[in-house]
């Protein structure tokens, strides 16, 4: 286990950073094409973790069927996901890609049942969809536009797959806890399996960038992503998941568009009317009623 923090606090980190790289990652898709921007900062997050388990001591080698679990998790979770919520950043309104994780309890909770047969109460449930349902009002303005774009069905199918994708990473890190594979080292392997199929769908599609970027916010937003949005966020969530499991650990994803509410607020100029508050509300209830014992 990477700490001791209860519960609560580590939903708190994970939600409150998680919230805000809506708008970071709007920084990288301004400069670099999304391939290079997400192998970027899952490498930079690598290097960070193995620096982090070298500290601890902890024995970086993993034998090869451990390896092999790590890279499903690595390739899923970070590496195709983000590729996917990039590119879905790129043609739709970051709304909609909000909206969809927001489903994320509900997939995991329904993946979990069907792997592992494990418990999936009507409360859960409703608490999902009220959550589903909040986070689609608050952003109900941003979807009525997206019929007006002509890639929104690009947008929506990228967005669909960012978030299967990442409810199977999310379910086979769960098995790898339950396993016991070590914490850190695993999160660094998986991590470098994120930024190496990045990488390798950069070399592959698209055309080697000719210079570095030189804007300073590109800098700092992949410095933010890569250590607080990649490496502290994901290390509360993966913690969470090991304590509650899968399906309320998603719960984060529900919650984080109403941070990504006050952000927009205080960045870009957003003024939140009556109707957007309640629908916070809503969000908040069904987050509760996921999370009672």
């Amino acid at each position: 286990m990477p700490t001791r923090l209860p519960s609560w606090q580590l939903f708190a980190v994970a939600v409150l950073i998680w919230g805000t790289t809506w708008h970071a990652i709007l920084y990288q898709l301004a400069v670099w094409p999304p391939e290079y921007g997400v192998a970027l900062r899952f490498g930079l997050a690598a290097l960070t973790v193995f620096g982090v388990a070298l500290w601890r001591g902890d024995r970086l080698r993993l034998p090869a069927g451990q390896q092999r679990r790590v890279a499903v998790q690595g390739i899923f979770m970070y590496g195709l996901a983000y590729l996917c919520v990039y590119h879905g950043e790129r043609h739709v309104p970051s709304g909609l890609v909000a909206v969809g994780y927001a489903t994320s309890p509900l997939l995991a909770g329904l993946g979990a049942w069907a792997l592992w047969r494990s418990p999936l109460t009507l409360r859960f449930g409703a608490g999902g969809l009220l959550g589903v349902l909040g986070v689609a009002l608050i952003f109900a303005p941003e979807l009525a536009t997206v019929d007006r774009s002509p890639t929104a069905g690009t947008g929506l199918a990228y967005t669909v797959g960012a978030v299967l994708l990442s409810a199977v990473g999310a379910l086979s890190a769960s098995r790898n806890a339950h396993h016991g594979l070590p914490f850190w080292p695993t999160v660094a392997w998986g991590l470098a399996w994120g930024a190496g199929t990045a990488g390798a769908a950069a070399l592959l599609t698209v055309p080697l960038p000719q210079a570095w970027p030189t804007a300073a916010s590109w800098w700092l937003s992949l410095a933010y992503l890569a250590v607080a949005g990649t490496v502290v966020a994901f290390g509360a969530f993966l913690t969470l998941q090991h304590r509650l499991g899968p399906a309320k650990a998603s719960t984060i994803g529900v919650m984080t568009p109403v941070v990504a509410l006050v952000v927009s607020a205080v960045f870009e100029g957003f003024r939140p009317g009556p109707m957007t508050l309640a629908s916070a509300g809503l969000t908040v209830l069904g987050n509760v009623l996921m999370l009672r014992r």
